[in-house]
């Protein structure tokens, strides 16, 4: 009789153990490629028309995407927390001195409402940080960037105390650059082509003064330092005036090696741009994407696919946000 039995109960615990591996799946699964090929399955094409359109219609909108990539995937995780605005106890990461110049992020839900009407509640807001990066990035003539994986859920909250120790700040030195993106696994080859995202960039002379006065960086070239001093005529320049120059003033809206041609000449705008040309552990670098293209695209493309899979939450570990400006509770 016990013999009998024997199958069934072995049946029984095979079944439970089977419900237990997939409950644990689910709550920890992995990004994957086109992770919506069957709940959404136009899911990368509506953000991407989304973006195209969006660029036609305000240019900047391709940088903004760029930054956001950057600053939501550095803080905790890539998961859509800096697109939340402050609303009961939730405190905005976009409030963070490092946030300063962001903009653009009332557009986000151009794209999301698109999503929405095509698949309600399917399409994180977090994967759309993730693919408007790449979708902006072939808009401003950057690489078109294969295997980027989805599958990312929503935080349901933001860090906003964080922030400020894990955003770079302007004036930081190159030590402490490549110590951040060291901590969430980027080396320093993909750290220094990432950078060449300031290719598109530009730095608000609130940011810039410093090395301008009272007297000019010697690191600065002369002749640069006076075309500076030309957009920042002021050492105390109001916050709220838009003031800035461009890291790339030859190809401004376009991800290429442009940028490091210019820091290696000194005519970076930041100090660890300089450092970034001159210091050892990361020149060669620098010297080698400046003379090839199309090295310092492989290598830009390798460094977004490593920043957009930074920690991701996945599975029941966050949510999909219905609005991206706030978590489904409120």
């Amino acid at each position: 009789m016990a013999n009998a039995k024997m199958p069934f109960c072995l049946l029984a615990l095979f079944c439970l153990l089977l419900q237990l591996f997939s409950i644990f799946h689910i709550g920890n699964a992995e990004l994957e490629m086109n992770y919506y090929r069957e709940s959404c399955p136009k899911a990368e094409e509506i953000i991407r028309q989304q973006v195209e359109t969006l660029y036609y219609k305000h240019g900047n909108t391709a940088v903004s995407w760029l930054r956001n990539l950057f600053h939501d995937c550095v803080v905790k995780s890539c998961d859509a927390s800096l697109l939340l605005e402050s609303v009961k106890g939730v405190e905005s990461e976009q409030k963070s001195t490092r946030s300063f110049g962001m903009r653009n992020f009332k557009y986000v839900k151009i794209i999301k409402d698109a999503l929405e009407k095509e698949c309600p509640n399917t399409v994180s807001c977090a994967d759309i940080v993730a693919l408007s990066a790449r979708d902006g990035i072939v808009m401003l003539k950057g690489p078109k960037i294969e295997m980027i994986k989805t599958g990312r859920k929503d935080s349901r909250g933001s860090y906003l105390g964080d922030v400020e120790t894990s955003i770079p700040n302007h004036n930081d030195s190159l030590s402490s650059v490549l110590s951040t993106f060291s901590s969430i696994g980027i080396d320093v080859e993909a750290t220094v082509a990432l950078l060449g995202a300031h290719s598109v960039g530009r730095v608000h002379c609130v940011n810039l003064v410093h090395r301008l006065y009272p007297t000019i960086d010697p690191t600065l070239d002369p002749s640069y330092a006076l075309y500076l001093k030309n957009r920042c005529p002021s050492p105390n320049p109001d916050p709220s005036q838009v003031l800035y120059s461009r890291n790339d003033r030859e190809t401004p809206m376009v991800v290429d090696n442009m940028y490091y041609q210019g820091i290696m000449a000194h005519k970076g705008l930041l100090v660890i741009d300089d450092e970034l040309a001159t210091d050892p552990r990361t020149s060669p670098f620098v010297a080698k994407m400046a003379a090839d293209n199309g090295y310092f695209h492989e290598q830009f493309s390798r460094g977004v696919r490593l920043l957009s899979e930074t920690n991701p939450l996945t599975g029941d570990q966050g949510e999909v946000r219905k609005d991206c400006r706030y978590v489904n509770s409120n």
